[in-house]
Parts: C-alpha cells; sequence; structure tokens
C-alpha cells in the first residue's frame, strides 16, 4: 500500500524537492512576482499538455502541435489586425478579438482532426503524419507572415495574455478552465473511458464496438484546439504574433506529460498527474534562468528528465 502511494505521489515528490533546491539557490524564486510569472509561463505548456495527455492515454504522440500553435497564433494576429481584403469584390472583412480568438481555434481543430483522419484513413504511425503537419504548418506559418511578427494588436486582446481577473493572470484561469474540463471528459463521460480503453488495447477496444476512428478524430481535433488556445496566450502576453513561436513546445508538452505519470503505451495517466508534470518543467525553466544557466545546457538538463521520466515509466511498468 506505502509503496503503491509513494508511486502514484512521485511527481509532487520530485516537484517539491525541486522547488526546495531551487529556493536554497536563488533567494528570487519565492517571491510573489516570480511565483506569478511562473504560473503565467506554465499556462500556455499546461493547455498544450491536457490535449497532448488524451493522444498519449491512446498510446498516440503528436509533435505537431508547436507548429500548430505558431500558425493560429499568426492567423488569429493576421485577422485582428489586417482582416482579410477581397479587391476583385471590393470587400473587406475586419475582425473583433472575440472572432479572431475563435477563427484561430477552429483552425487548431481542423488541423487536429487532420492529423487524425491522416492516421486512421492510411493507417500511419502518429510519429510519422504529425512530424509532416509539424513541417507543414511551420512552412504554412513563414508563408503567412512573409517571416515578420506581427504586432501591436491592441490592448483588449492583450489582456487575455498579460491581465488579471480577481487577482489572478487571465492565463491561469484560462488554462485552470481547460484542466477542469478535459478532467470532466476523462472520468465522467463514455468518451474518456474510450479513449483509455483504445490505449489498452485498441483490437479489444474495436471488438467491443468502439468507434475508434471517430475517436481518434475527436482527441486530434481537441489536441489542436489546445495548441491553438497556447497560441492566443503566447501571442497576446507578447502583443505580437512571432513566426518561430512554439519551438521546441511539443518536447516540453510531451516531457510534462511522461512526468506526470502517463504511459506512452498508453491506457495509463490522469490530466491532473499532466499537470504537475507541467508545473515542474515550469519550474525547472525559471530555476534555470534564475541560476543564470546558459539556454544551451537548459536543454541538456530537459532532454535528461525526459529520458529519466521515460526510464522511470518503463521500470515501473515492469
Amino acid at each position: 500500500m506505502n509503496k503503491e502511494l509513494l508511486k502514484k505521489s512521485q511527481s509532487l515528490i520530485a516537484l517539491f524537492l525541486l522547488c526546495l533546491v531551487i529556493s536554497v539557490l536563488s533567494d528570487k524564486f519565492l517571491t510573489t512576482n516570480n511565483l506569478w510569472n511562473v504560473l503565467r509561463q506554465i499556462s500556455v505548456n499546461i493547455c498544450i499538455s491536457v490535449g497532448m495527455t488524451l493522444i498519449v492515454l491512446m498510446a498516440g504522440i503528436d509533435l505537431s502541435v508547436g507548429s500548430v500553435l505558431a500558425f493560429t497564433s499568426a492567423v488569429c494576429a493576421g485577422l485582428l489586425k489586417n482582416g482579410i481584403a477581397i479587391q476583385s469584390l471590393d470587400l473587406f472583412i475586419g475582425f473583433t478579438v472575440l472572432g479572431s480568438v475563435l477563427s484561430a481555434l477552429i483552425i487548431g481543430l481542423m488541423m487536429g482532426i487532420f492529423n487524425g483522419w491522416v492516421i486512421t484513413k492510411f493507417s500511419l504511425p502518429p510519429f510519422v503524419a504529425t512530424l509532416a503537419m509539424l513541417t507543414i504548418a511551420r512552412g504554412a506559418t513563414m508563408l503567412y507572415t512573409q517571416g515578420i511578427p506581427i504586432s501591436n494588436l491592441g490592448s483588449s486582446f492583450e489582456f487575455i495574455g498579460s491581465g488579471w481577473l480577481l487577482g489572478i493572470p487571465v492565463p491561469v484561469w484560462i488554462s485552470t478552465i481547460m484542466v477542469l474540463i478535459v478532467v470532466f471528459i476523462t472520468k465522467k463521460t463514455a468518451f474518456g473511458r474510450y479513449i483509455y480503453a483504445i490505449g489498452g488495447n485498441e483490437k479489444a477496444a474495436f471488438l467491443s464496438g468502439i468507434n475508434i476512428n471517430n475517436i481518434k478524430l475527436a482527441v486530434y481535433g481537441i489536441a489542436g484546439m489546445m495548441a491553438a488556445i497556447g497560441g492566443v496566450l503566447v501571442t497576446s502576453r507578447l502583443n505580437s504574433a512571432q513566426p518561430n513561436a512554439g519551438t521546441s513546445y511539443e518536447l516540453d508538452s510531451i516531457a510534462a506529460v511522461v512526468i506526470g505519470g502517463t504511459s506512452l503505451s498508453g491506457g495509463v495517466g490522469t490530466v491532473t498527474g499532466t499537470v504537475i508534470g507541467a508545473v515542474i518543467i515550469g519550474v525547472l525553466n525559471n530555476g534555470l534562468v534564475l541560476l543564470n544557466v546558459s539556454p544551451f545546457w537548459q536543454q541538456v538538463v530537459k532532454g535528461l528528465v525526459i529520458l529519466l521520466a521515460v526510464i522511470i515509466d518503463k521500470k515501473s511498468k515492469k
């Protein structure tokens, strides 16, 4: 019983020890401003990671979330600032903040569904299909922006990423709502049970009458939309859409999922565990910056953390 409890609590224990070490090494870590800054920064990864969790629970993977984030954020900024001009019809369509955000979410949803369709229609490994989307979306972002940031998007849009509501940063509210929705889906709906069933044994799930293809389409669509939400948060915080936004975000999200205890083999894991994993990644990033560690070494450290988490996952399954 104690061993099982220790296994379930290992992410929390790791987070506590990490916070303890960083607080000893840097007196700036436990300041109020820094802790709010950490929460604001990890809100983006939490949104992406909860969508990634659903995919990994099905024994899948999505390498395209960073590029989807970049493309949807660029489109969101472009529509908000420039609208759509159809010169042949002498027509201009302007977009409000809400309209541009909803457009980005719909595009993210459709890109995710496309990933799912390619995987199910052509029986491609998720790694290959989403790697292709990574390249496509990144190229589309460069084409859309011409490699130039889209900036000065207005204070109303900036409020989404930089504002405060009831004493808490708006991105923290948004990521919390997303987590609660996905927790409800996984724990209280048949759709959530189907996701676990597919990850546990896809053949058995098929023989049980579960429409596996539709579930995969929906899950990849949700992940794409979650990436778009992350893109909106990043763009509004910077008040600018950067063509290279989202680089390596897919690695951070996969790291958060694995560190949070979700098995890469599928069928085992929780959204709350992923949130803890995202907090660990965020605290680690923040601590390395406070300690003036070189950005190159930061990449090395994160890679080692991911490797360690995967090894622990494999050991625990044995």
